[in-house]
């Protein structure tokens, strides 16, 4: 299976199913010397983990993570860093009935038309959970980020209808309830969506929004490999994302260029914009603003309702999926997006120090 690689300079490589024995991941080209612990990752692994009942999947998962390469002493070593992540909660049984049968909206039939063959146990390599693996790996890149003064934070900003305001957005309740929206209030309202989905047998979808702070002027390329298309390309990865925006995304095709132009200035004698309506990305690289962009997710395809389908043998039939599923995704992949954004950040940095000579001078020097 090719497209388990993802990266040029800061590459990553994960493998494992969702009912094998573990996940795991390799990352190459990490610099050395940076400062990483078990917890470091383990708090990224911990948001995207299993097992809350109230918004997700029964399936507990302790999803702790084995460093086996790469680390020595408390840092980085330059060296390819292994990551393995066993699983231990796996029920393969409950997927018994749907051996041979097409489950609608998930990847079991063009999965089996491309290999001839498919893991029906939760998806294998399609399942979701192999996004446990990238959660590992974008906590290293988060850690080089950092040392660059460069903070990637991903939230919720819906849920179905129930979306929080451009005017009522609070960073800092992120992590105060379980759906990871910046604001309780509106977070309240989409729990109770989220129930009452559960409740009819359906799932919901959302949107995850995701801001950069502190990346400079220039990263990214002028045409095959811009900085927006890098991006959308590492979130359009992730499975169950549907749409893609920067900045205004779909709205800018509504306004005018009066509008949607960011005027520069000076403040403070640093080049600032008066407005960021193209989400901090002109001509494919960072302008040094804030880079805001937004992924949508549709919604879980594992519901307990009845849907049309087919078997394996080209016969019509039902399905009513049972076992764990999540009702929702949007808050687990919230971390999915962050690291995704870090894992090409980290990427396209790197790629960056090549461009100028006088770069490559201070390096050799």
């Amino acid at each position: 299976m090719s497209g388990s690689i993802f990266g040029k300079m800061f590459r990553i490589s994960t493998f494992g199913e969702s009912h094998g024995a573990a996940l795991g991941v390799v990352v190459d080209g990490c610099p050395s010397n940076i400062p990483i612990t078990l917890e470091d990752i383990m708090k990224n692994m911990n948001r995207r983990k299993p097992g809350n009942g109230q918004i997700g999947t029964t399936r507990k998962e302790a999803d702790e993570v084995e460093i086996l390469s790469g680390v020595f002493e408390g840092k980085t070593t330059g060296t390819p860093i292994a990551l393995l992540i066993r699983n231990t909660n796996q029920r393969s049984g409950d997927y018994g009935k749907i051996k041979e049968i097409y489950r609608p909206s998930h990847a079991d039939y063009t999965f089996d038309q491309k290999y001839g063959i498919r893991d029906y146990r939760g998806g294998g390599r399609s399942s979701g959970r192999e996004t446990a693996a990238r959660v590992a790996a974008g906590s290293i890149a988060k850690l080089f980020l950092e040392q660059l003064g460069i903070t990637v934070t991903a939230y919720t900003r819906s849920i179905g209808s129930v979306m929080v305001e451009d005017t009522d957005l609070h960073l800092s309740e992120i992590s105060q309830n379980p759906v990871s929206m910046p604001n309780n209030k509106v977070a309240q309202q989409a729990l109770e969506l989220i129930a009452k989905a559960r409740e009819d047998k359906d799932s919901i979808g959302g949107t995850v929004e995701c801001i950069v702070t502190g990346l400079k002027p220039g990263i990214g390329e002028t045409v095959f490999n811009k900085l927006d298309a890098s991006l959308a390309y590492a979130i359009m990865g992730i499975g169950g994302v549907k749409a893609f925006e920067i900045g205004e995304g779909i709205r800018a095709a509504s306004m005018y260029g009066s509008e949607y132009n960011d005027g520069f200035c000076v403040k403070e004698g640093k080049v600032t914009k008066t407005t960021n309506h193209s989400g901090g990305i002109l001509g494919g690289m960072s302008d040094g603003s804030d880079i805001l962009l937004k992924a949508h997710f549709k919604p879980t395809p594992s519901i307990a309702q009845s849907q049309q389908t087919i078997t394996t043998h080209l016969e019509n039939t039902t399905i009513e999926i049972t076992g764990r599923h999540d009702p929702v995704i949007v808050p687990r992949a919230v971390v999915v997006v962050e690291s995704m954004v870090a894992l090409t950040l980290a990427d396209l940095i790197l790629c960056d120090l090549g461009a100028n000579i006088e770069n490559i001078k201070k390096l050799y020097r």
